[in-house]
């Protein structure tokens, strides 16, 4: 049996739930706040990052490396194409999705929604003008045929489901201006055809009830 490690407002944890429910994997849940210095959780995480997984054969962090396991061990249903060239171009749009989108706004987050220190000038100036590269280069990779790869549901569209959203509002809050939307991305009518999925319904209730518990947390 699986346990997925972390917690449900973390969009990379449901990237990673998302794809087990579509896979029809039996897991547990168990909740692990990032950033651990516990000996145990970095024996399965150096970094104290989540998420992670526990397997019968040890522990393995980073979404992608998990992603690959899954694929691997779990071939049935297929989140990626039989084709080498196809694969690789799904792990292109993951990446360009994780890295030159995610992480790029992940610097307004903390202004965006943990009420963080306001960015200076010069720095929203740069991201923003990362961000509106990076998604014009977004954009020339992804298909949204209807799912961000093509025809197929794939493992870009669990990483796609739980980011693009971020990116948009992180930036419509921090910079004054949805980016997304502003280069063309049509995310909102992407994210409500994902979310008809039975799995991403789970996803965003179990979300939803995360954000619930922090806020009251926050309150008390």
């Amino acid at each position: 049996m699986i346990t997925l490690c972390g917690i449900t407002i973390s969009n990379y944890y449901n990237k990673v739930k998302l794809a087990l429910l579509e896979k029809g994997v039996p897991f547990t849940e168990e909740v692990c706040k990032t950033g651990s210095r516990d000996e145990a959780v970095l024996a399965c995480t150096p970094l104290g990052k989540v998420p992670f997984i526990r397997t019968e054969r040890g522990a393995l962090c980073e979404s992608e490396a998990i992603l690959g396991y899954l694929e691997a061990a779990f071939p049935t249903p297929p989140l990626l194409p039989a084709d080498a060239w196809e694969r690789a171009k799904l792990h292109e749009l993951t990446t360009f999705i994780d890295l030159h989108l995610e992480l790029v706004a992940r610097q307004l987050y903390g202004q965006a929604f943990f009420g963080g220190a306001a960015l200076s000038d010069a720095n929203k100036e740069r991201i923003r003008k990362e961000l509106v590269r990076n998604i014009a280069g977004f954009k020339r990779l992804a298909k949204f045929a209807p799912y961000v790869g093509g025809d197929a549901f794939t493992q870009a569209d669990c990483a796609a489901y739980v980011s693009l959203p971020l990116v948009a509002l992180a930036s419509r809050i921090v910079l004054g201006e949805d980016l997304l939307a502003a280069g063309g991305v049509d995310w909102k009518a992407y994210t409500a055809l994902i979310g008809q999925r039975p799995s991403a319904q789970k996803v965003d209730a179990d979300r939803k009830a995360g954000q619930a518990q922090l806020a009251a947390a926050a309150k008390g």
